[in-house]
């Protein structure tokens, strides 16, 4: 099993994929509008960078319920692709 800090899990993450911390005390799942709370008082809200997240390490995982997100994930990472890829070309011009 992979462990990630905050910062780490946010750039490997994938649409779909659920990230929860030791225990499932915290879950969240990227989908293609953002990263959002799963479960407990927050659920469906979106996560908003506070302290607390900072010290927390994450696993990455998909299960049942993120399957729905898989024929998004292959679209969003290229156009994610193509904007990173257009913002360095105009940078180098």
């Amino acid at each position: 099993m992979d462990w990630y800090t905050l910062g780490n899990m946010i750039t490997q993450i994938r649409i779909g994929q659920k990230a929860s911390t030791p225990g499932f005390s915290r879950t969240v799942i990227r989908r293609p509008d953002g990263l959002f709370w799963v479960g407990g008082i927050w659920s469906g809200q979106i996560v908003q960078l506070r302290d607390y997240l900072f010290s927390d390490i994450w696993t990455i995982y998909d299960d049942e319920e993120t399957e729905q997100w898989l024929e998004y994930r292959t679209k969003i990472e290229q156009k994610e692709r193509e904007m990173i890829e257009n913002q360095f070309e105009d940078l180098r011009g």
